[in-house]
């Protein structure tokens, strides 16, 4: 049978729309030409509403549906990933064709990258979640950020919000949705190469309740989150707020977050490189990856500087002791021609 793509399946299901409420959303009810529902994770409740009567597409299409409580509205495939915690396409598909009793499309002859699905964990798939998020403006991710002291959030558009992304326990378990914070890893060409997820609490104030809040997918050595273009000079961390806290009094600085201590090892330097601050974490694998981060550095005719924070990170510096005391810590630090160019204060 002919491969469908996501618009058919949509269709296909929006004229059974009702039956496949009974069957994905069975906390709900009919009530007149909608089924209601508390969201499409199956909760209970009346925000939702999914239209069970209309044409197959555009305006007033049946099974499209609204989330009267969070703005959020899709069609029926949406509600078939989110009620059963998919995360691949190619399974929400695989789902709705099992519902509607079509046959799974045949395999192609040779393999070759799915127009509508990438493997798990693969740049690709990094590239596609990215794309799905927004900017941070107004959202969580930016009240997450102001309550960690950090509110100068220029030259962070590789940082996006996510309202639902999904998280997986690693030992199994169901999959869950939390919102979280979406960071583009790229390469010295600004091509995107990874994504770092960041899974927090609805309302910003912390990270979610999970067991491993943060996580990173793609290939990631050598390259990090940045902010700014590196020339001549560049400062490295591990960590994305690591990063931004020295950015408040260092605003024009360009910077680049490795996300882990070994990554921060492996960073690859511009070719225009002549000075490199290591911004240390108070820490075993912090001191670990300054040391062969700068000794690598050194070797290739690079003056590198490790800068280090009174408490154990930048954060808690910027968090606990504020930006004059922040300022004053990293100008005592620097070199003498970059307080001048770079300092703001």
């Amino acid at each position: 049978m002919a491969r469908h793509d996501a618009s058919e399946l949509a269709q296909r299901l929006g004229r059974q729309a009702e039956a496949v409420c009974k069957r994905y959303l069975s906390n709900g009810h009919r009530a007149g030409r909608y089924w209601v529902v508390g969201d499409a994770q199956n909760n209970p409740g009346r925000s939702m509403f999914v239209r069970l009567t209309g044409p197959d597409a555009g305006k007033g299409a049946a099974g499209k549906w609204t989330d009267a409580a969070t703005a959020e509205h899709g069609d029926l495939l949406d509600i078939i990933r989110e009620s059963c915690g998919l995360v691949d396409f190619k399974d929400v598909a695989d789902e709705a064709r099992s519902f509607l009793s079509l046959p799974r499309p045949e395999p192609d002859p040779v393999p070759r990258p799915s127009a509508s699905a990438a493997p798990a964990g693969s740049p690709e798939a990094s590239r596609r979640l990215f794309a799905m998020a927004q900017p941070i403006a107004r959202t969580i991710v930016e009240a997450h950020l102001r309550k960690r002291a950090i509110t100068a959030l220029h030259e962070t558009g590789n940082l996006r919000f996510h309202p639902r992304c999904y998280y997986r326990p690693e030992g199994g378990g169901p999959t869950e949705t939390w919102p979280a914070m979406i960071a583009a890893v790229t390469d010295l060409a600004g091509v995107q190469t990874g994504a770092h997820r960041t899974w927090l609490l609805p309302d910003g104030s912390d990270k979610a309740p999970v067991e491993t809040p943060r996580r990173a997918m793609g290939n990631l050595l050598g390259h990090g989150v940045r902010f700014g273009v590196a020339q001549d000079v560049l400062a490295a961390g591990e960590g994305i707020e690591t990063v931004l806290s020295p950015r408040q009094v260092l605003p024009h600085m360009p910077m680049v977050a490795a996300l882990s201590a070994a990554h921060l090892a492996a960073i690859l330097f511009p070719a225009t490189l002549r000075r490199l601050y290591v911004l240390r974490d108070r820490d075993p694998a912090g001191d670990g990856a300054r040391d062969s981060l700068v000794a690598r550095a050194r070797s290739v005719g690079i003056e590198a500087i490790s800068v280090s924070p009174i408490a154990e990170d930048f954060n808690e510096d910027l968090r606990w002791r504020g930006v004059d005391a922040l300022r004053a810590t990293l100008t005592e630090q620097l070199h003498p021609d970059d307080v001048h160019r770079f300092v703001e204060g």
